[in-house]
């Protein structure tokens, strides 16, 4: 059995049984019992909204420490776009690029520089590639994990061509490994990220055995020790400076801008891609080539692990991008070669993920399967989640399988409550024959 692991915990000691998280769930792993919350780990995707929604901060995301830099000899920060977006207008990527090097890391490799790299690969595979469409975009793990869970039939859709941050972490490593002499396990690679599912995908990684990156620190973790520390530009990194195509990812419509196609869409938020991909799946959007698909409202400058309002970074992202130039100094020959070497893309296949299994047994499935209907037929359909469960049919789901009880509704056991009542009632006024009546 595969072993899961979830970047987003739950602090069971500040949670309060609000419900407030179940009903933000895009695919409802998330129950109440006994006054407290927990999480499903076969439904979970790490997308973090729940991590947005709790008002008691019970949710979180669980992230490597800064002290994991001791266990290597050489290390290496790997900021991703959207931290580009999160400093005071004026701080250049310099100021935070040597304030990563003060905070203890030897070396900092920016993640837009291979996003740049990996836009050339999926315009090389689109133009290849024309039997399916439309094509969906695999940066963002949570959206992947999405489809694996909810639409296991649009995997074949997804483009398999790794996420510029794990050609960035594969990029570092193989440099400096022969430019300093360090073997691949003495350099310590760590992503900047702006999201949990980013955390996730380091300790479970989709289409690879491994990930090329060590650990991940969360933007909102790390952020105020940089801030401490971009006072100066004297640390003079090996590797360039991004430029702002690969900036752009940070946010949503970057990636098909740096691709530059004229037939893609860009969605964000999370809810608003379960609506395109539902689109997809009813075969509705086979004349769009590619769809940017980002959980996060506004792509990852939105992301539940940023500091910044979204609106406000998505402008300081634009402007930082608009300074710096659009230009670019990729040798695309070199990557398309390596392209064709396959060195872009994912090393296995992305599989579905079972979330909805009522019973190993295929005929005792059926029956449950026909009682978890008419279960639903009893329930009042009004999906106010005051069971436990995010709505009348989650909550059929979890009684077919013994996990809540149908008293677990307000209204069932309201009924109950008045049935119980009037038989006590009918009861209170029969005596026994043997007993005198007064009166």
């Amino acid at each position: 059995m595969e072993q899961l692991y979830h970047s987003v915990t739950l602090d069971v000691k500040k949670c309060k049984g609000c419900t407030n998280c179940i009903k933000g769930c895009p695919t409802e792993a998330i129950r109440v019992r006994n006054g407290r919350a927990y999480i499903l780990e076969n439904k979970c995707i790490d997308c973090g909204e729940c991590i947005r929604v709790c008002p008691n901060n019970a949710k979180y995301a669980s992230t490597d420490s800064i002290s994991r830099l001791k266990d290597f000899k050489f290390t290496v920060a790997l900021p991703a776009p959207s931290l580009f977006g999160q400093f005071k207008e004026g701080t250049t990527i310099k100021n935070i690029v040597s304030a990563l090097n003060k905070l203890g890391f030897d070396e900092v490799y920016q993640v837009p520089l291979a996003a740049e790299e990996v836009s050339v690969a999926i315009r090389e595979y689109i133009n290849r590639n024309g039997e399916i469409r439309p094509l969906i975009s695999s940066s963002c793990p949570a959206v992947v994990r999405l489809i694996q869970v909810r639409f296991p039939e649009l995997i074949r859709n997804i483009i398999p061509i790794k996420a510029p941050m794990e050609i960035a972490a594969k990029r570092a490593k193989e440099i400096l490994s022969k430019k300093l002499g360090y073997s691949l396990e003495e350099i310590g690679v760590f992503f900047i990220s702006p999201c949990p599912a980013k955390a996730t995908s380091v300790k479970r990684p989709i289409g690879a055995k491994r990930s090329y990156v060590d650990g991940v620190f969360s933007i909102s973790g790390i952020f105020s020790e940089i801030v401490k520390n971009l006072d100066g530009e004297a640390f003079q990194s090996i590797f360039e400076d991004a430029l702002g195509l690969g900036i752009g990812w940070g946010r949503s419509g970057g990636e098909n801008i740096a691709i530059g196609g004229d037939n893609y869409l860009a969605v964000d938020g999370i809810q608003n891609c379960i609506e395109v991909l539902e689109e997809v799946e009813m075969n509705k959007l086979s004349d769009v080539d590619y769809i940017e698909c980002q959980a996060c409202i506004g792509g990852c400058i939105g992301g539940a692990l940023t500091v910044e309002n979204q609106y406000i970074a998505r402008v300081k992202l634009r402007r930082l991008s608009e300074k710096i130039g659009f230009q670019s100094n990729l040798n695309t020959d070199s990557i398309i070669k390596q392209f064709n070497e396959g060195y872009y893309h994912l090393e296995e296949k992305i599989l579905p993920k079972s979330a909805f299994k009522l019973d190993d047994d295929l005929v005792e499935a059926i029956r449950k399967m026909d009682l978890l209907e008419k279960t639903v037929k009893d329930l009042p359909g009004l999906d106010c989640g005051s069971c436990g469960s995010p709505n009348c049919r989650a909550l059929a789901e979890d009684i077919v399988k013994g996990q809540a009880n149908e008293t677990d509704c307000i209204f069932k056991l309201r009924d109950k409550v008045k049935q119980l009542a009037a038989e006590m009632f009918d009861l209170a006024k029969k005596m026994p024959p043997t007993m005198e009546s007064k009166g």
